[in-house]
């Protein structure tokens, strides 16, 4: 069982954001903003690839929620899911990690890569 399921299991605790039967988000245990909430299916699911189109299309409107619930939801946020190993994804159980309460920098460090291809 993996660590998510553990957390919707009640067998490790969390700082629970918002709930309902589908979906679960807490805030994360090393944020990287001011504000750093992961959203989660309570159903194990690997990563974004293996996810249906009817839990994604659940689950829009549950985030849309916690994002209200958190005041980000006019100020702006950002949604980050990583995907697979070369995607950076630590957990395998899909997450989507909501980020915000300030304003977000953003790496460019991509377009300097670029001009040395």
């Amino acid at each position: 069982m993996c660590v998510f399921c553990k957390i919707v299991a009640g067998e490790i605790p969390c700082n629970k954001v918002h709930e309902n039967e589908e979906f679960l988000a807490f805030h994360d245990l090393y944020p990287k903003a001011p504000i750093h909430v992961l959203a989660i299916p309570k159903k194990h699911v690997c990563c974004f690839q293996e996810v249906d189109g009817e839990t994604m299309a659940k689950m829009t409107p549950f985030i849309q929620e916690v994002t209200r619930k958190l005041g980000i939801d006019e100020t702006g946020y950002r949604l980050i899911v990583n995907n697979g190993e070369d995607g950076g994804q630590e957990i395998h159980h899909l997450h989507v990690h909501i980020l915000g309460g300030g304003k977000l920098r953003w790496d460019h460090q991509h377009e300097d890569a670029r001009k040395n291809l």
